[in-house]
C-alpha cells in the first residue's frame, strides 16, 4: 500500500471514528425509522432500490454523472458512512483509496463489494496485471446479475423482516434484466460485425465488448486518472480513416477535449468521423433522462451505438 494511500486512510479512519462518536450522542434526540443504507455509485443505488424499494433510508455518495475513479470523499460522505447499516460499493479498485478504507471498515460495519462473488474466471484482468481486474462488469448484464444475488444475501442477513419481499423484488428484477439482455443483443445483431467497432474516452466498454462480439478502442485506461494513450491517438486516427469507422462515442462522466481531438485528427486526412453520441459509462444519469436506471442506461447505449454504427 502506497504511503499517500495509508495517509488517506488513516485521516479518513479518524474522521469517520469522530463521526460515529456525534452520531452515537445523537440517537439520544433521534431514532432511525427505516434501515440506512450507503451506496458509492448511482449504477449500485439503482441496483439496491429495485430489491429494497421503500423499506429503507437509501443514500448514494457520487451523484448523476460524477466519476468515480477521480472522487474524493466530502465531510457529509464521512457522517453518511458513519451512520450506514450498510455500505455497498462496486470493488475491484473502483472507488480507488475508498475501497481500501470499506475493507478495513469491514471488521465493524457491514460492507459489501457487489462484485465480490463474480467468477474470478469472468473477470477481465488490466493489461499488465494478472490479478487485477476491470472494475467494469455492469457491462456484461449477465454478470451484474451475480451483483445483484449478492445484494440480495446481504439485505436478508441485515434485515430478514422483510426477506420475503427482498426476493420477490430480485426475482423480478431479474427477469428484467434477462430481458433487457436479450433486447440488447437482438439491437446489436443488426450491426454487421466487420462495423462493430466502439471508440470511446476510456477504456470502460472491455466487457460490453465481449458480451456483444465489438471490437473496443479507448483513448484512457481503465481509470480516467491514466493520459489519453491506452491506444496511440495517431494510431485510432488511422484505423478510424482506414476502415472509414462512422462515428466514434462521448462519455457521460468524461470531459468532451480528446474525442473531439479524435475528430480533427481524422479530419486532416479528408474524411468527417461523426460523433454518434453520449454513451452512460461510469454512473447513471440524472431522473427523467435516457440514463436514469440501469436498465435505462443499458437500452440507451445500445440504440445509440446501433442508430450510429449501422
Amino acid at each position: 500500500m502506497k504511503f499517500k494511500s495509508i495517509i488517506f486512510i488513516f485521516l479518513t479512519l479518524i474522521t469517520i471514528i469522530y463521526a460515529i462518536l456525534i452520531y452515537q450522542i445523537s440517537l439520544s434526540t433521534y431514532t432511525k425509522t427505516k434501515p440506512y443504507i450507503v451506496c458509492t455509485t448511482t449504477i449500485i443505488h439503482d441496483t439496491v432500490k429495485n430489491i429494497c424499494k421503500d423499506t429503507v433510508e437509501l443514500v448514494a455518495l457520487m451523484g448523476p454523472g460524477i466519476d468515480p475513479h477521480l472522487y474524493k470523499p466530502v465531510e457529509s460522505d464521512i457522517f453518511k458512512i458513519a451512520s450506514a447499516d450498510i455500505i455497498f460499493y462496486n470493488g475491484l479498485h473502483l472507488e480507488a483509496k475508498m475501497g481500501e478504507l470499506f475493507e478495513i471498515l469491514a471488521k465493524h460495519q457491514t460492507t459489501v463489494a457487489v462484485t465480490q462473488d463474480i467468477p474470478t474466471n469472468l473477470l477481465l484482468p488490466v493489461m499488465g496485471y494478472q490479478t487485477i481486474y476491470d472494475p467494469h462488469v455492469w457491462f456484461d448484464i449477465s454478470l451484474w446479475m451475480n451483483a445483484v444475488e449478492t445484494v440480495y444475501q446481504a439485505l436478508i442477513v441485515k434485515i430478514p423482516e422483510h426477506a420475503d419481499l427482498y426476493r420477490q423484488n430480485k426475482i423480478n428484477y431479474l427477469q428484467r434484466l434477462e430481458t433487457a439482455l436479450q433486447q440488447s443483443q437482438q439491437m446489436m445483431s443488426t450491426i454487421p460485425i466487420e462495423k462493430r467497432v466502439l471508440i470511446t474516452a476510456h477504456d470502460a466498454f472491455s466487457y460490453f465488448g465481449r458480451l456483444y462480439g465489438c471490437k473496443v478502442v479507448a483513448l484512457q485506461g481503465i481509470s480516467t486518472e491514466s493520459s489519453p494513450g491506452a491506444y496511440d491517438v495517431q494510431e485510432i486516427i488511422q484505423l478510424i480513416y482506414t476502415q472509414k469507422i462512422p462515428a466514434i462515442f462521448i462519455e457521460s462522466s468524461i470531459p468532451i477535449k480528446n474525442i473531439l481531438a479524435i475528430q480533427e485528427g481524422v479530419a486532416a486526412y479528408g474524411y468527417h468521423v461523426n460523433l454518434g453520441g453520449q454513451l452512460y459509462s461510469d454512473a447513471l444519469g440524472c431522473k427523467g433522462s435516457q440514463g436514469a436506471t440501469y436498465i435505462d442506461m443499458i437500452m440507451h447505449n445500445m440504440q445509440t451505438i446501433v442508430s450510429a454504427l449501422q
